[in-house]
């Protein structure tokens, strides 16, 4: 019999966790998912290795998330046995990997967040989380570089590439909005100094990512239009497929281990 899924006390902090948890999660499993079909053995290992540090924080956040929860989760519940509408996070993360262009220009618009976004959160009043920032934002700051040199390599590229990074980010930047939404649980975590308000990273996300599309020769769409649901457990339908593949073995074999 399929194991049921665990029941969640969102409050704000323990949601707001869960949320840059699942972030991490889902886009580490994206990314794994290149492991034997990148384009060259030293790119297999390096969206591998961003695969791992992105597992690594969602652990921490994970372990987090169940300390102050308090209820007897922990990051093996919160990964594998969650309904997919408990799931929370960023609509970006979640997107296939399409060709390697799709897949590079999804990390650089997650990653051109994700590095401004640790290094303001190690100000946290929290000391955990401000303590996983620290942690993280040293390897973001990796995966940021990896995205863009990878993007100018792209779309400076030969025509096809040229091309097949420009569809990606038109296709992508729609998903990008999400990064910097506020609910009233977050509102009152920013107001007490736990967390950051991630309106104020916008202009620095978008000032990295502009200097990098203009270095790739690319361009930016103009529309100002977003996607959003991912935040309250809306997604895509491409979720539920990744979690079918993610869940299985646990979900087939409770408390299964090796």
């Amino acid at each position: 019999m399929a194991t049921p899924s665990i029941q969640v006390s969102e409050t704000p902090l323990v949601l707001y966790t869960l949320r840059r948890a699942d972030d991490a999660l889902i886009l580490a499993h994206r990314l794994s998912e290149w492991c034997g079909h990148a384009p060259a053995m030293e790119e297999d290992m390096a969206l591998s290795n961003i695969a791992l540090d992105l597992i690594g924080q969602a652990r921490e956040l994970y372990a987090y998330a169940a300390a102050v929860e308090g209820r007897g989760n922990d990051e093996d519940k919160f990964a594998y046995l969650r309904d997919v509408r408990q799931y929370q996070n960023l609509l970006l993360a979640e997107q296939p990997n399409g060709d390697f262009a799709h897949t590079i220009v999804r990390q650089l618009f997650y990653s051109a967040f994700g590095d401004p976004y640790w290094r303001a959160m190690m100000a946290s009043n929290d000391a955990t989380l401000a303590a996983i920032a620290a942690k993280s934002e040293k390897e973001s700051a990796y995966h940021l570089r990896h995205a863009s040199e990878w993007v100018i390599r792209l779309g400076d590229g030969t025509e096809e590439s040229h091309a097949r990074a420009q569809a990606a980010i038109d296709d992508l930047w729609s998903f990008t909005g999400e990064m910097f939404a506020v609910d009233d649980g977050e509102r009152s975590l920013i107001d007490g100094g736990t967390v950051i308000d991630p309106v104020t990273l916008k202009d620095v996300w978008l000032a990295t990512v502009s200097r990098v599309i203009d270095e790739a020769t690319l361009r930016l769409p103009q529309s100002d239009w977003m996607q959003q649901g991912g935040r309250s457990g809306r997604h895509s339908e491409h979720l539920g497929h990744l979690l079918s593949e993610l869940q299985y073995m646990q979900r087939t074999f409770p408390g299964v281990s090796w």
